[in-house]
């Protein structure tokens, strides 16, 4: 998989409402009502990673989720990153 521009990532954070890119990851902080709400919302990331074959990073502390893509084994973002925060962005 080809990693993308930096020039290209930051174009593609306009379709991706929250999103921004911290030390060549794609990130986002996502806050609930409660850590309930919070772990179910990560059990839907959870189960679209898994269809995409493609794995987060996740940090869950009480009602805050942070999540971080990169594709490790490309060196960098690619479109795999992309289109899970795409359908990340649909589980909210």
């Amino acid at each position: 998989m080809t990693v993308v521009s930096t020039e290209d990532a930051k174009h593609r954070l306009n379709d991706l409402p929250g999103w921004g890119i911290d030390s060549g990851e794609l990130v986002k902080a996502f806050t609930f009502k409660d850590f309930n709400q919070a772990l179910a919302f990560v059990n839907r990331v959870g189960a679209a990673a898994e269809s995409a074959g493609h794995h987060p990073d996740i940090d869950i502390r009480y009602n805050k989720v942070r999540l971080a893509l990169v594709t490790h084994d490309a060196g960098g973002l690619t479109e795999k990153d992309f289109d899970l925060a795409s359908t990340i962005n649909n589980q909210v």
